[in-house]
This record gives C-alpha cells, sequence and structure tokens, in this order.
C-alpha cells in the first residue's frame, strides 16, 4: 500500500491537465482501478486480515481522493488564471448598438391628431368595433334603403338559422362611438373617436380596414362658425403651416343638417403636396352640424343643444403629409419602406406634448 499511495501522489501531482488526472482516477480508484481490485480482496481475507487491512485501504482511498479533487481544481484554477491573463472586457466602452424600433406611420398620426385635439379641450371616447345596426346606421339617420346598408358596401356578421336578434356589423365609421358617448355623458360634450373601421372596398386610396377619427361638439350656443376655427386649427397645426384656406362646400350625410364638405388650398409642385398655398384645392373631411335626430337618439334634448361633428380618415392625411402614394402599402408592404418616408424611432410626439425618445 505504502508503493501505491506514493506512486499515485506522485503521479497526481505531476499531471498538467485534467485528461491525464481522470486517466490517473481510473487506474487508482475506478472500477478496475489498483485500489479497487485491492479492496475486493478483502472479502477473501480472514476477519483479523480485514480488520488490519481494511482501515489503511479505505484511508489510501479518501487519500487519493482527495488529492484528486485538489489537482483538478489547482488545474481549473490555473486554467481561469490564463483566461484572465489572455481575456479582457473593458467596461467602460458602449455597449453594442440594437436595431431601433419605429411608430407605424398610422400609430403616428393618431397620436398627433388626439394630441392636437387635446390642445383644444376634446377627450378621447372609444366603442365596440361590432355594433349593433341600431347605433351603426339607426341612431345616425341612416334610412333603410340607403347604399351603405347593402351587404355589398358592409361586413355584417354571420348569424345562425333560427338567430332574430338584430343585425350586427363591423363598423363603418366611428360615428356610433358619438351616440354612446352622449349616452354616456350627456351634455354638453366635446370628445374626438378615432379607431378603426371596415368597408367592403379594396383599391389605391380604399382598403377594407382603415382608420377614422370622428369629433363632436355640443353646447347650448356652438355654430358653424366654430366648426370653421376647430377645423382652420385642426389644420394649421397638423400640416404645420402658419395660414391656411379652408372650403367648404354643400353636402349631404344623413347624421349633419347642414351638411359640408371640407378642402384646403394646396399645390402640387413637383408632385409633392404644399398645404396653405397655391390654386389647387383638396378635400380632406366631411363636417356638418348634428342632426336633430341624431342628438335625440343619444338621450339629449335637440331643442336645448346643438353642435357639430367632422370626420377624417388617419390613413388618407397620414398619407398626404408623408407622401405616401398607395394606401394599401400601410398594410401589405415590407415595413423597411418607413425610412424612406421618414420614419424613424427617435423624436416621436407622445400624448403628453414631449417627445419619445
Amino acid at each position: 500500500m505504502t508503493d501505491l499511495r506514493t506512486k499515485y501522489l506522485s503521479l497526481i501531482a505531476e499531471a498538467q491537465d485534467a485528461a491525464v488526472l481522470e486517466d490517473l482516477r481510473v487506474q487508482a480508484v475506478g472500477k478496475r482501478g489498483e485500489i479497487s481490485l485491492q479492496m475486493r480482496e478483502l472479502g477473501k481475507m480472514t476477519p483479523e486480515q480485514r480488520q488490519e487491512a481494511g482501515p489503511m485501504l479505505n484511508a489510501l482511498k479518501n487519500e487519493i481522493n482527495s488529492a484528486l479533487a485538489a489537482k483538478k481544481e489547482a488545474l481549473e484554477d490555473a486554467v481561469l488564471n490564463e483566461r484572465l491573463r489572455t481575456e479582457w472586457l473593458d467596461v467602460t466602452l458602449p455597449s453594442r448598438g440594437r436595431p431601433a424600433g419605429t411608430l407605424h406611420p398610422i400609430s403616428q398620426v393618431w397620436e398627433e391628431v388626439t394630441a392636437i385635439f387635446a390642445d383644444m379641450g376634446f377627450s378621447v371616447a372609444e366603442g365596440p368595433q361590432i355594433e349593433s345596426d341600431w347605433y351603426n346606421f339607426d341612431a345616425l339617420n341612416i334610412p333603410g334603403h340607403h347604399p351603405a346598408r347593402a351587404e355589398m358596401d358592409t361586413f355584417y356578421t354571420h348569424r345562425a338559422e333560427g338567430d332574430d336578434r338584430p343585425p350586427h356589423v363591423l363598423r363603418t365609421h366611428t360615428s356610433p362611438v358619438q351616440i354612446r358617448s352622449m349616452e354616456a355623458n350627456g351634455a354638453p360634450i366635446r370628445a374626438i373617436c378615432p379607431g378603426r373601421v371596415y368597408r367592403a372596398d379594396y383599391d389605391q386610396t380604399h382598403t377594407p380596414m382603415f382608420h377614422q377619427v370622428e369629433g363632436l361638439a355640443l353646447d347650448k350656443n356652438i355654430s358653424m362658425a366654430n366648426l370653421k376655427w376647430v377645423l382652420e386649427e385642426f389644420v394649421k397645426a397638423f400640416f404645420e403651416v402658419d395660414d391656411v384656406e379652408l372650403r367648404f362646400r354643400a353636402s349631404h350625410f344623413p347624421f349633419t343638417e347642414p351638411s359640408a364638405e371640407v378642402d384646403i388650398r394646396c399645390s402640387w409642385e413637383g408632385g409633392t403636396l404644399k398645404v396653405g398655398e397655391g390654386d389647387d384645392w383638396l378635400e380632406i373631411l366631411g363636417s356638418g352640424m348634428v342632426h336633430p335626430k341624431v342628438i335625440a337618439a343619444g338621450g339629449i334634448d335637440p331643442d336645448v343643444y346643438q353642435g357639430f361633428a367632422f370626420g377624417v380618415g388617419i390613413d388618407r392625411i397620414a398619407m398626404l403629409k408623408y407622401g405616401i402614394p398607395d394606401l394599401r402599402a400601410f398594410f401589405d408592404s415590407d415595413l423597411r419602406w418607413l425610412r424612406h418616408y421618414g420614419f424613424a424611432s427617435l423624436d416621436q410626439p407622445n400624448l403628453a406634448g414631449g417627445l419619445t425618445r
């Protein structure tokens, strides 16, 4: 045993790497190692021999295992020290750059519009995207024979045979939110209703799902003059011009009376839209004084309160402001085109009136 002890302690001390150390462990205390084989011989000894040899073999095995563990730790420390000597990291260096995210043009314009109207005292109202036929049409004074109520223009939800509940539709405008706001809050009221809307249409300037923002203001002394001021202030702020000329053209909407399409003076020099100058006119939205029947449908007395409403497509004014030619590009294009139109991750307006960085 003395020879085995001297042999393996010497070999372990001289081992230069983990592979050599593992080979020594197998030779000494592995299943067929020299010390393990001697321990198997204990069964062939007399009790007196076992009593003498057993403790000595166990002590030798434990000493060898301890030496193996100590040498393994020493080798690992040596490897680590060498790595620390040859490898280093400067923690004062800036971190690696990460790809920057960006706001989608629709999200950015949504927030821009909301912030502008918030400065004029308009709150934000929201409502369901699946609406009853009453909220989407009847409450807004849209008659049963109106083309918008045809299935070729509006998405109706499926009804199982025998289900006689009133029809429900994917809302075709955010005007139902105005009715719900009047029901919930009464008058006076000043709110905008941004959101997704749906119509069965698809071309360069129409998509089946798009975004609108509609505005509503009701009080006892509101007039078309108030509507004109609000829209002028909005256009100047959104298109970032100091002066703008609006043209109100008589039109017809079932939910307003009188009704007006609103055009802005502009020019198209070099294919670029410039608002507030030139000899051209561009239609941007519809508006008017809220029809008395719509006010009554919202649970408010039309003999006491009157007001105005307007609606504008968020997608379309985004196209105009940022020079995006095709409405469908918002939904089916590689989003790398955002950079081409100037959309970066920095300096984006937020609802607090500051910048998101």
